[in-house]
């Protein structure tokens, strides 16, 4: 009889062992699950072709192409065996970044947080893999339903942004730089940590530079560049662009064969001389913005003179309170006979939208189902001296 009680308060006490066990489990589980997911970036360039005089172009614009989030890990069915728990995502704070650049100031405030960030980071960025951190900023707009999509939006829309307000991050790759959430769970609440690295990439640069050394070089090369310019820099405005507009033409050779390296971006317009018609127009604008005066990149159509629409790149300027277009590109013609006329060299400088909307028409929707930009109106009549 006693040999039967034994074995049965032995039964009950393992079993009641067992169940602490199991309730300690299910706490220490519920207490901190976090669970990552990321953001595969998809072709995020748009290879577009430009002809000017029969030649054939590419020009890259950011871009994901349809739902942003198609690549994203499923949480459950990639959930490892053993769970991982992390701290509570930190309070990033970037409101202290003062911005008034042409596209920033139509971004969403969402948006705004991630271009913020790229900008505080500008000089981190440089190591190619530093991990941009947003903490838990998106926590509120994650809870929703569609939150990962809407923040695949806003991300979209910001490093579009930032990409045509600062040709001088030239060697940054959207491609490679990937959007990573970290969904918490702390008991009956949910947040979320949110951070940009380069994934399974060594770094997110283009593939023309791989370490911070060659990019602060290069940099260096650039600037040297644009010192010598900005020496002859006059006390007028219409001087400053006409010399820049000037230089840019009589010195960048436009690349025919759209395979050497760095013809989209500064580096190869202004040190290697050589370029597409991105090149020009993002070379105008880092030197109108090193003049303080205001320019924007613009994105479009453009026909040629043989009536071949492609797509095409230029500016937009303010001067005296109004805005113009210059298209540097087209102000630089293929010439066989070696000799071009001072009116072809200035065809595009300083025009109304008269003018330019006769072979030009302009597009704030870099890519398809992305944030509609909009551009300054331009004056109707080009300007006049």
């Amino acid at each position: 009889m006693r040999s039967k009680l034994s074995t049965f308060i032995i039964a009950v006490v393992f079993f009641l062992i067992l169940v602490v066990f199991i309730l300690f489990g299910i706490i220490f589980w519920n207490e901190y699950l976090k669970i990552e997911t990321s953001v595969v970036p998809q072709n995020f360039n748009t290879v577009i072709e430009e002809n000017q005089n029969t030649i054939d172009e590419d020009i890259k614009v950011p871009e994901i192409i349809g739902d942003p989030f198609e690549g994203i890990k499923d949480a459950n069915s990639n959930q490892q065996d053993e769970p991982v728990y992390s701290e509570e995502p930190e309070e990033v704070d970037y409101s202290n970044v003062t911005i008034n650049k042409y596209f920033y100031n139509q971004l969403e405030e969402y948006s705004k947080i991630i271009y913020n960030a790229f900008e505080t980071n500008k000089e981190n960025m440089k190591i190619g893999n530093y991990k941009i951190e947003l903490g838990n900023s998106f926590s509120e707009l994650l809870k929703q339903g569609n939150g990962q999509d809407e923040l695949g939006k806003y991300y979209q829309s910001a490093i579009e942004a930032y990409t045509y307000d600062n040709p001088d991050v030239f060697y940054l790759s959207p491609n490679k730089m990937y959007l990573n959430i970290e969904t918490i769970t702390r008991r009956n609440s949910v947040t979320y940590n949110v951070f940009i690295n380069s994934g399974t990439q060594n770094n997110y640069f283009v593939n023309e530079f791989s370490s911070k050394a060659e990019i602060d070089q290069a940099i260096n090369k650039i600037e040297q560049v644009k010192n010598e310019i900005l020496q002859n820099r006059a006390n007028s405005n219409y001087e400053n662009i006409k010399m820049v507009h000037d230089y840019l033409i009589e010195n960048i050779q436009y690349d025919t064969t759209v395979s050497k390296s760095n013809i989209y971006n500064i580096y190869g317009a202004m040190v290697n001389k050589e370029c597409v018609c991105e090149g020009y127009a993002r070379s105008f604008k880092y030197l109108m913005d090193a003049l303080e005066i205001p320019c924007t990149l613009v994105i479009g159509k453009g026909t040629n003179s043989e009536n071949r629409t492609e797509n095409h790149a230029w500016n937009y300027v303010q001067l005296n309170n109004n805005w113009y277009a210059i298209d540097c590109t087209w102000d630089d013609p293929i010439s066989t006979t070696g000799w071009v006329s001072e009116a072809s060299k200035n065809k595009y400088f300083l025009k109304g939208s008269v003018a330019m909307s006769k072979d030009h028409t302009p597009n704030g929707q870099f890519t398809e189902g992305g944030k509609v930009f909009s551009y300054p109106y331009l004056s109707n009549k080009d300007y006049e001296i």
